[in-house]
């Protein structure tokens, strides 16, 4: 299983488009949905009204969704969801409940934080589990995190608790960039989670979104001097980083992003966490 829930974990959108975006190439096909009732403040998240048609009026209610695609690396389950106000333990075990009825083995789950990285840049991912297997298996972090958690931090719990197998993904978006949905984090959160399921992935059409996203967050740069120059300044650490991992010899870095800071990426990832929980 692959989800994503837009909200606190969805910098830039990244993980609800890189979901999307399997969905439509992998031709995957809706099987189960979680009805919103229990789970939403609707004066937090409302629905919308639109028109069906031009003429008849349609309420769209938070929807949270499983899909099923087969592809080269097996049979997948792809979940595209908001992520809830209430009930949250009844939620995660709903989600659980479907990938236990698909014969799910593993369950992976996507997000992205804001951090001082540049839109031009690779973008930097990493994956983390608790579970010494996965993390072997896979080359991933240890999570140490403890601080206030989201729904993807909720459904991993609950999947300890059954005795199913889950990792996370997180791509870094450029905080000065917050407000632009981000196909390039998207593109790189793709990757990653085609690479655990060992299946080629469809990115293709998200590359001509990326030429488009850095191009637009160029022309924001053009008309703020003041944010050109710390661009510029994130752009120096990055090659002094750069430098001084070649003088180095570099060290043992995931396989998920060869070129990441691990344990800043940890770091940024924490405090991101903590900083929306305030």
């Amino acid at each position: 299983m692959i989800a994503a829930f837009a909200g606190w974990n969805d910098a830039g959108d990244a993980a609800t488009i890189a979901v999307r975006h399997l969905i439509e190439q992998w031709g995957a096909e809706p099987f189960a949905s979680i009805d919103p009732e229990e789970y939403y403040d609707f004066q937090a998240t409302r629905p919308q009204v639109y028109l069906d048609g031009g003429q008849a009026r349609r309420i769209s209610w938070p929807a949270n969704e499983a899909y099923a695609a087969s592809t080269p690396g097996g049979d997948v389950v792809l979940v595209l969801g908001v992520e809830p106000q209430l009930r949250w333990r009844g939620f995660t075990h709903q989600i659980a409940g479907i990938a236990e009825e698909a014969g799910t083995r593993l369950v992976v789950t996507l997000g992205a934080l804001l951090a001082d990285v540049v839109h031009r840049r690779p973008v930097s991912l990493i994956g983390t589990a608790t579970d010494q297997a996965l993390i072997d298996c896979f080359d991933l972090q240890r999570s140490h995190y403890e601080g206030p958690t989201g729904i993807v931090g909720v459904l991993h719990d609950t999947c300890h608790q059954l005795g199913m197998g889950s990792l996370s993904l997180w791509a870094a978006v450029p905080a000065y960039a917050s407000q632009v949905p981000s196909p390039k984090a998207a593109l790189a959160l793709g990757e990653g989670a085609c690479r655990v399921i060992g299946s080629p992935c469809p990115g293709q059409s998200l590359e001509q979104a990326v030429d488009d996203y850095e191009a637009q967050i160029d022309g924001y740069l053009e008309q703020d001097d003041e944010l050109a120059g710390y661009v510029q300044r994130l752009e120096l650490m990055g090659d002094d980083e750069d430098e001084t991992e070649e003088a180095t010899g570099g060290g043992d870095e995931p396989v998920l992003d060869p070129g990441a800071d691990t344990d800043q990426m940890l770091e940024d990832i924490e405090r991101f966490l903590r900083d929306q929980g305030s």
